[in-house]
């Protein structure tokens, strides 16, 4: 069986990360990101993990704290578009576009913030680095927020960057499909 685009995201970011890399979980939602991240980059590693929504932070703190990997993570309670502040270099980036999982549906990722967000985190990105997007379009948004972020990674420079379309082609109720960027060495 064919992996999904979430598998396939996780091994594009296991085959690039190393331990003790610091990377960017850029859309917490339930911490199942985070915690793929801070398990991968291990103690001495740190991963940023961006939400602005207060219950998916605390759901990815009990998670975390859980699990044992909470203090080398840093929750921020903020946009993702601040990423480009960290003022450091980073291994990689996920994003899960759409909205919260059990969480209220009228919050969503937006187009505008989407992009910005993207412009940050690839203004970090190492060398090498990736940066891996999973749309989720069947909400309000998301035909727009789609529409944009592939015209924009169509758009990303081919000297500078590789921007990978992972999708199948033969299902319906608009499935999820991944779009994953590397930064070239």
């Amino acid at each position: 069986m064919l992996p999904n685009v979430l598998e396939v995201a996780r091994r594009l970011i296991r085959e690039r990360v190393v331990t003790g890399e610091t990377v960017v979980d850029a859309t917490m939602g339930n911490g199942n990101d985070t915690l793929f991240l801070a398990q991968l980059v291990g103690k001495n590693g740190r991963v940023i993990a961006y939400d602005i929504q207060k219950e998916a932070v605390e759901r990815t703190r009990l998670r975390l704290e859980q699990e044992g990997v909470l203090e080398w993570v840093d929750l921020q309670l903020a946009s993702h578009e601040l990423m480009g502040q960290l003022g450091q270099q980073v291994g990689a980036i996920m994003f899960n576009l759409g909205y919260l999982p059990g969480g209220d549906k009228a919050v969503t990722t937006t187009a505008d913030s989407t992009i910005r967000a993207i412009e940050a985190g690839l203004s970090i990105l190492r060398p090498g680095g990736i940066m891996t997007i999973v749309v989720y379009w069947g909400h309000a948004a998301g035909q727009s927020e789609k529409e944009a972020v592939e015209r924009y990674c169509q758009s990303l420079a081919q000297s500078e960057f590789l921007a990978l379309h992972y999708q199948y082609v033969n299902q319906q109720n608009q499935a999820p499909f991944l779009l994953a960027i590397e930064r070239r060495q």
